[in-house]
């Protein structure tokens, strides 16, 4: 079997691959559960990628990433829920009905339908359609509702990145008011909630510091969110940092004959200092 620019082509793989007589072990052994956490690392990937500007890899990474699809859907079609080709028209049909100013007879200005305009208007009636045939096609079926009370948080799943979820969830709620309009009081909130941190640490409950440690962090997101930024995003960079910094820790503490293990942990703080000055030297 050769490659190909045909999407057909990595299908013939999938299905090769899957094939009981003649596919591989392992990818006979998997299921939608195994699979799923491959999904969302390869998600991951790809805003990796995008975040160093390799495009290149930002190619294979998107081929990785299509690949679980393909995957889920393979499994799928074995046992008869629904194919590639099915997938591939459900995004297709969704759209086209959340585009009507573009694929449909909707008159609409560009500023009618600016990103902000679909979020208010438009892109959440059509969502909410959109539940609510959901909703009836599985009772149809004979299928249970995903949650039993309807709530407007339903729709942020509670297997998003947990910072994620947090900022989503709250602005899910600010749209219904439930929100501060002022920065200075969603930092009060921030130090209110380290106050209960420390007063649990110095009970020394450790569930009840955990407890208050999710508040913390919960409040922090809320406050990237005030601030116009991506909190994921924003963990993400620091995380680089960080492994930028203890590189350089790394390597100098290696070119004395020393290693980690052995220096003190003054050196290695003085060395991490040192790296952020070259960093901002390098900022300008």
């Amino acid at each position: 079997m050769t490659p190909s620019r045909d999407i057909g082509r990595l299908l013939e793989i999938m299905a090769a691959l899957r094939d009981k007589q003649t596919g591989c072990p392992w990818d006979l052994e998997q299921t939608f559960e195994t699979i799923a956490p491959y999904t969302i690392e390869e998600a991951y990937e790809v805003a990796d990628a995008i975040e160093r500007g390799d495009t290149d890899d930002l190619r294979l990474e998107l081929g990785d990433l299509l690949l679980q699809s393909v995957y889920h859907a393979q499994i799928a079609c074995e046992a008869d829920l629904f194919d590639f080709g099915d997938v591939v028209e459900g995004i297709t049909t969704k759209m086209i009905r959340r585009h009507p100013h573009v694929f449909g007879s909707e008159d609409a200005s560009a500023e009618d339908y600016s990103a902000k305009g679909l979020e208010a208007g438009t892109w959440e009636r059509i969502k909410s359609e959109e539940k609510a045939e959901a909703a009836e096609r599985r009772a149809k079926l004979g299928l249970p509702n995903k949650t039993k009370t309807a709530s407007m948080l339903d729709d942020v799943s509670p297997n998003f990145p947990a910072l994620m979820a947090a900022a989503k969830l709250q602005k899910k709620a600010a749209k219904v008011g439930f929100d501060w309009n002022d920065t200075d009081k969603v930092i009060d909130k921030i130090e209110e909630e380290i106050g209960e941190l420390r007063a649990e640490l110095a009970s020394r409950v450790k569930e009840k510091a955990e407890e208050e440690l999710g508040d913390v962090l919960f409040a922090l997101a809320n406050l990237a969110r005030h601030l116009g930024f991506d909190p994921e995003t924003a963990l993400r960079k620091s995380n680089a940092k960080f492994r930028n910094r203890f590189r350089f820790i790394e390597e100098n503490v290696s070119a004395t004959g020393f290693d980690l293990e052995s220096a003190s942990l003054e050196v290695m703080d003085g060395l991490w200092n040192e790296a952020k000055a070259q960093e901002k030297t390098r900022a300008g």
